[in-house]
């Protein structure tokens, strides 16, 4: 579902992408089109990303064709999200300990919404960490 969502194919693209972007939260998915988590995560970017275009952009990079980023923001995850907000990145207090990115694929389109009207919400007025509306810190339960 990658086919669906704008590309970057360069550091220089992504730094344009989180610059520009005044108004509206930037996501950007980092990882490989091929991983099945990646393609789980961009079929619910694709999903939603018509539903919030009037507060946020969705980008994708690859993390193998644009390494440029891979230990800035440790990017170690086959898939990982991160929100910016006018050149800033905006962390999410998910209950998982790591408030820098979501590693994992979020399936519901309706839970990937509410957290990216969250951040909106909240980077708006000036705070660099917004609460998630879910708890994650059960996710896996064992």
């Amino acid at each position: 579902m990658s086919y669906f969502l704008p590309h970057l194919t360069n550091g220089w693209q992504v730094d344009m992408a989180i610059l520009s972007e005044e108004d509206r939260v930037v996501i950007i998915r980092f990882g490989t089109d091929w991983d099945d988590q990646c393609m789980v995560m961009d079929e619910t970017l694709s999903n939603v990303a018509d539903l919030v275009k009037n507060f946020a952009v969705i980008y994708v990079v690859d993390i193998n064709k644009v390494p440029d980023f891979n230990s800035m923001y440790e990017l170690y995850d086959p898939c990982t999200v991160m929100l910016f907000y006018r050149n800033k990145h905006i962390m999410i207090d998910l209950g998982t300990g790591n408030n820098n990115k979501i590693d994992w694929a979020i399936e519901d389109p309706q839970e990937l919404i509410d957290l990216i009207e969250t951040v909106f919400r909240g980077a708006s007025k000036g705070r660099g960490l917004v609460i998630s509306p879910k708890d994650y810190s059960t996710k896996y339960k064992y």
